[in-house]
């Protein structure tokens, strides 16, 4: 697997190319960390806050390293509308993390999302892609037990 060094020298030492790397960073990483940060400072030669400025501009960058189990609760309009914020509710209440936080293990990572593509089905979570639908309290909590279980 890449390397973050390996990953900067595929790109041309140039600042226009900063976003490209941080993009490429955090598909590698899942996230960017202060190291990288550094890393990527001293590739371009340009200070860490010019880099973090930009991070900070972009809401796609992550700079806490997300979860081993990554769930996405829909909020498109079906799913909106047959209980999303209740299945957030029931999630936040099992594992104690609100949208855009990771658990103290790093085990799960919440986030909303606009749409899954998965209406006929709502409503709906993706756990790293796996779609689980029709939910309701007990369905999601055995979901969730399953997830615990695998660690």
């Amino acid at each position: 697997m890449p390397d973050v060094n390996t990953t900067l020298r595929e790109l041309e030492k140039d600042r226009s190319n900063l976003i490209k790397a941080l993009q490429q960073v955090q598909e590698l990483e899942g996230y960017i960390s202060d190291t990288d940060i550094s890393e990527i400072s001293d590739y371009f030669s340009i200070p860490p806050v010019e880099v973090e400025g930009v991070l900070s501009f972009y809401a796609q960058f992550k700079r806490e390293k997300p979860g081993k189990y990554i769930i996405s609760v829909c909020d498109g309009t079906a799913c909106h509308i047959k209980g999303a914020s209740l299945i957030a509710n029931w999630i936040t209440d099992d594992l104690g993390i609100k949208d855009g936080e990771t658990d103290e293990e790093g085990l799960f990572s919440l986030v909303t999302v606009a749409c899954l593509g998965c209406c006929s089905l709502a409503p709906v979570i993706g756990i790293n892609g796996k779609i689980f639908g029709n939910l309701d309290r007990k369905k999601l909590l055995k979901v969730l037990k399953q997830y615990k279980q695998m660690g």
